[in-house]
């Protein structure tokens, strides 16, 4: 049938069947005359999750005390940072996450009897680390905090390894999807517009300053129910910026359910719209209770989207990538959402979604327009409160420096609420913002 001309269609595409194996293109790599690459751009050593087991494991040792150390090869922390830069002993307490180039794991300081996470990878002394660098640049109330960074030694003298310390948030949009489908019921609305706000607002941040985080996922939004389920976008490990030569495309494997079409495309051109994307399938996938486009390998990636969303004009596909020409599919007709989604959704959410999950990348809707949109107007009634009764996040409309630079007064209106408008702004957010960048649009 028309599902199978369609896949042997993308099949036959040879830029598409480059990432059936779960994989874009990746140019080989030569250090440029001018300095370093960055880390995240050359193949390392994997750490496997059984790591963290084996006897004489640095991270094993649990609980494990680990001296901050100061470094000579990272650049100096900012102001708010070397504020904070105390000489602290952290005891390792378990394993929390791990990936293909690090591992996460909760460690509690014995000083300040404080609860934090600690992201270790395995560093090449010939490159440097580009999530640090972002990362430390980063600040904002719905990013998680970088606090310290240090370095630890391998099994060998030549292993070295980089601990970025991070504030503990103690749950991901992940687990709360898990649970509320364990008791086979949907994620409230009221938390499916909280976090994809949140979300929005983090990403607004990121963009502002050219920055793509490039690994959206539910497994990357931390949330604090005890705080009104206030969201912190983390892992910079495959994040860039826009507008550099060519960047890497990363390997997705967990992450191919929120894969760009434009990255399944061969796009090496693409921009911060590939996070816009992501989102709208986190959020289809909160209000779906399973993921929108769950494909198996590339090929599969594109079909599942092509038989929801309809085939790409021609227009469209040139937009996702100019150099792609041979896509010959039949011709699908985009499926109505009410055959997508359970009765008696919001068509507000549809309407938002359906703005995140456009073909051409220029035309998904921008960070803030995204928060200013008629399905977050719940979160803008002063009485609203969370499943719990808690109230919500108290700094959800108090805008940073940054956005109130970047937001024009129109946008600003139907973003902040009256009754916000009224109240006094919290001096922390304040003080969060004042150590922004200059802002560049996408």
């Amino acid at each position: 049938g028309k599902p199978r001309a369609l896949h042997s269609a993308v099949a036959r595409s040879s830029s598409v069947a480059m990432a059936t194996a779960g994989a874009l293109p990746v140019r080989s790599l030569a250090r440029p005359a001018s300095g370093p690459l960055c880390v995240g751009e050359q193949r390392r050593p994997r750490l496997s999750a059984p790591e963290p087991a084996r006897p004489g494991s640095p991270v094993a040792q649990s609980p494990a005390s680990v001296q901050n150390k100061t470094v000579a090869e990272e650049p100096p922390p900012s102001p708010q940072q070397e504020e904070a830069e105390p000489q602290c002993t952290y005891n390792a307490e378990r394993v929390i996450g791990n990936g293909t180039f690090g591992i996460v794991y909760s460690a509690h300081i014995v000083e300040t009897d404080e609860t934090v996470a600690i992201k270790k990878v395995f560093v090449d002394r010939r490159y440097r680390n580009r999530e640090l660098h972002l990362w430390r640049e980063m600040r904002h109330p719905n990013i998680v905090t970088l606090k310290h960074a240090f370095y630890t030694s391998g099994d060998s003298p030549d292993e070295l390894y980089l601990n970025m310390v991070m504030e503990f948030v103690p749950e991901t949009v992940y687990c709360v999807m898990k649970r509320y489908a364990k008791q086979k019921m949907s994620v409230p609305k009221i938390l499916v517009q909280l976090y994809t706000y949140q979300t929005c607002r983090a990403l607004a941040h990121l963009h502002v300053s050219n920055v793509i985080h490039r690994d959206i996922k539910p497994q990357n939004l931390l949330v604090d129910a005890g705080r009104g389920h206030v969201l912190k976008l983390c892992d910079f490990g495959s994040a860039t910026r826009s507008g550099q030569s060519r960047p890497t495309l990363v390997a997705y494997i967990c992450s191919r359910y929120y894969r760009a079409p434009e990255l399944i495309f061969g796009a090496t051109n693409y921009n911060t719209a590939v996070d816009l994307w992501s989102t709208g399938c986190v959020l289809a996938e909160m209000i779906r209770g399973r993921p929108l486009f769950p494909g198996e390998n590339g090929v599969d990636q594109l079909v599942e989207i092509v038989k929801v969303l309809g085939t790409p004009s021609h227009r469209e596909i040139i937009a996702m990538n100019q150099q792609f020409f041979n896509f010959d599919s039949p011709s699908f007709e985009a499926r109505s959402w009410d055959t997508v989604f359970r009765k008696g959704i919001d068509p507000e959410a549809i309407k938002l979604l359906s703005a995140l999950l456009q073909y051409d990348p220029e035309a998904r809707i921008l960070p803030l327009e995204g928060c200013a949109h008629t399905f977050f107007d719940d979160l803008r009634d002063e009485h609203t409160r969370c499943p719990e009764g808690h109230q919500l996040p108290a700094d959800l409309f108090n805008l940073t420096h940054r956005e109130q630079r970047t937001c024009p007064q129109s946008l600003r209106e139907r973003l902040i609420p009256s009754w916000f408008a009224r109240a006094p702004a919290s001096p922390q957010v304040a003080a969060v913002g004042s150590a922004d960048e200059s802002p560049t649009v996408r």
